[in-house]
């Protein structure tokens, strides 16, 4: 990157680094954050933790499509991405206050923000590359990865951060992310003005800005809200994909359009390099509909049917191995230490609920401090260690504090519990605990269903815990998140040496056949998941993590294949005037996907789910292979 590629790939990948370490913190940890109920979690169900993911994860990437006409138009690219990354890092902060307003507003924030800088930052990577430059493909690679050298490092940080304190926290962190990302765009602002080259003149056969308004996006607007209404009375969309995801696919329906008139509108010289980006788009979208299952489905299979003990983690990073909590140990084998029955307090299902959201009523504390025969203290989480105090509860008037019980599609209840209004102070934070060897150990609240949970599956050979101690475990979002930017970033030097040898053997691959090859790793990988999940006999029992681990390197493969090939080709085949628009119809597809992704995770993580993701992914493939040759003409027209 210092001797053989432009100077300003260095501050843009930098740049890209901190930002993408903000944003995979996000996406790590988010679906964890909404379904958790015993980490001081929102406690929503499965099924609307999949709506809000998919619906935030699909805004993130369907922003860019206004984040680039803005660029194009009005802005440059460097006034987008540092705008971008300022709305970002008001909401990652916003996401720091536990509050259902600040969480809404929080994603609203990111997903604006990201429409400005994601589009836009690849856009300036392309623009410091002549047409025809061969550099240009290893130039996207190394700066994807930056991308994932920052998302390995947002699981490092998430990880110690959400053990010993909160998600909050976490989120607070990824907002600083983003401040350092702003920061270094500003210092190098005027070295990358060759990246932000001047805006030239719309064409004559440009749709205006005022067009795309009242002709696209308004349409879209209609079309989503009347396919909700619409959804909510055809039984096959109730009972499958569920009216949200229905209007959001029913309003992209004008939008896809627009792409598609484009095309047919653009001039001779141009339309066979745009005709050529679609099935690149379509290509795109289905690939991170299966990657973006990382902080969804993959991530409930990590949390929920992956062996996850972590004794081989050092004492002396401690902070990286997660408590189990009662949840854990209802599929795990006898072999498994089980926690000792006293430091679980039997109460009913509110007391639970509360207490796994870490807000507490007063009357709650008050019935054991009252009542010495449940032996249960309210003791100051200043007397134990560090490493206890993420049990410390805040305690609200009875008033302040209320429940909301709901059922999913299969019938699982779960309650979530907030504080009204949501600007309430905690007259005191307390941990519950008894006295054990002399010292007070921290008690968990559970039901006597979850009690007899966590000891189903034991004989007498299942071995007890001592009180205050904990089975360690690697926290979820340390394999949905970590293993992959790793694998990026392991594998990326070995991706483009493979390929730059096979160039100099005579043999090169085009950019259209290796990403007809990422689509066919990708579908080795979901049948991997397959097998893994089938042992696992679908959750009754534990899996090994191995299984996630070869999933997610056999899928970086594919993705070193597709997902840097794809930014590429949007920069090579695309008029200059529409590099930026055009880089935000990648990013529409992929929102697309994203929101497909967000409905899959809200199911079940089953050996079906992924042979028939299998089966998508492979039908894809099969579209792009009958399109090479006529993919393979428009690149080489285009001397891309």
């Amino acid at each position: 990157m210092a001797t053989k590629h432009p100077k300003g790939l260095k501050p843009l990948f930098l740049t890209e680094m901190w930002e993408r370490l903000g944003f995979y913190l996000i996406v790590g940890i988010l679906y964890l954050y909404i379904i958790d109920t015993e980490r001081g979690g929102l406690g929503m169900s499965n099924a609307d933790a999949g709506e809000i993911y998919g619906t935030y994860l699909a805004f993130v990437y369907f922003t860019p499509f206004l984040g680039g006409l803005i660029a194009d138009r009005y802005l440059g690219f460097r006034r987008s991405v540092f705008i971008g990354g300022l709305l970002m890092a008001a909401g990652y902060f916003a996401l720091g206050v536990r509050s259902m307003p600040t969480f809404y507003g929080g994603l609203v924030l990111i997903c604006l923000g990201n429409g400005l800088f994601k589009p836009n930052i690849s856009a300036m990577v392309g623009n410091l590359y002549e047409p025809g430059d061969p550099r240009r493909d290893a130039g996207f690679n190394i700066f994807y990865m930056g991308i994932n050298i920052g998302a390995s490092a947002s699981a490092l940080l998430a990880a110690p951060l959400r053990n010993l304190w909160s998600f909050n926290l976490a989120f607070t962190a990824a907002g600083v992310g983003l401040l350092i990302s702003v920061v270094i765009l500003t210092i190098k602002w005027k070295g990358l003005a060759v990246a932000d080259p001047p805006r030239t003149a719309p064409s004559p056969d440009d749709v205006s800005m005022k067009q795309i308004m009242m002709t696209i996006l308004l349409p879209a607007a209609i079309f989503g809200v009347a396919g909700y209404f619409v959804g909510q009375y055809l039984p096959f969309v109730v009972n499958t994909i569920g009216p949200i995801t229905f209007a959001f696919l029913v309003g992209m329906l004008p939008i896809v359009a627009y792409f598609l008139l484009l095309v047919k509108r653009a001039p001779p010289e141009e339309k066979p390099g745009l005709a050529a980006l679609i099935p690149v788009f379509i290509a795109g979208g289905a690939f991170f509909m299966v990657l973006h299952l990382s902080g969804g489905l993959m991530t409930v299979f990590a949390e929920n049917n992956s062996d996850r003990q972590a004794e081989w983690i050092p004492k002396a990073t401690d902070f990286y191995a997660q408590k189990a909590m009662p949840s854990y140990f209802s599929n795990a084998g006898p072999d498994l230490a089980r926690p000792d029955p006293e430091t679980l307090a039997i109460v009913d299902a509110e007391a639970e609920s509360m207490f796994g959201a870490r807000i507490m009523t007063e009357s709650l504390v008050d019935s054991f401090e009252q009542n010495p025969d449940r032996n249960v203290q309210v003791l100051d989480p200043s007397g134990f260690r560090e490493d206890e105090r993420f049990l410390a509860s805040g305690v609200f008037a009875d008033q302040n504090v209320s429940l909301t019980t709901s059922k999913d599609a299969h019938g699982v209840t779960t309650t979530s519990v907030k504080v009204s209004p949501e600007t309430t102070k905690p007259s005191k934070n307390v941990i519950l605990g008894r006295p054990f060897g002399g010292e007070n150990v921290p008690v968990i609240l559970v039901t006597e269903e979850t009690f007899d949970d966590v000891y189903r599956l034991t004989d007498e050979t299942t071995p007890t815990l001592e009180p205050g101690k904990y089975v360690r475990l690697v926290n979820a979002e340390m394999i949905t998140g970590l293993l992959n930017p790793v694998f990026v970033v392991v594998m990326t030097p070995v991706v483009v040496w493979f390929f730059a040898m096979l160039a100099m053997r005579g043999r090169q691959i085009s950019t259209a056949r290796k990403i007809f090859y990422g689509m066919v790793i990708t579908t080795f990988s979901l049948l991997v998941m397959a097998l893994g999940a089938y042992l696992g006999q679908d959750g009754a029992i534990k899996t090994s993590m191995m299984w996630l681990v070869g999933y997610y390197l056999i899928i970086t493969c594919g993705e070193l294949c597709l997902s840097p090939m794809g930014l590429s080709l949007v920069t090579k085949l695309s008029p200059k005037r529409l590099v930026g628009l055009m880089m935000g119809g990648w990013f529409l597809f992929v929102s697309i996907g994203n929101k497909l992704s967000g409905f899959v995770s809200g199911l079940e993580p089953s050996t079906m789910m992924f042979v028939v993701l299998a089966a998508a992914i492979l039908a894809v493939a099969g579209f792009i292979y009958v399109l090479l040759p006529r993919l393979d003409a428009a690149i080489k027209q285009y001397s891309a």
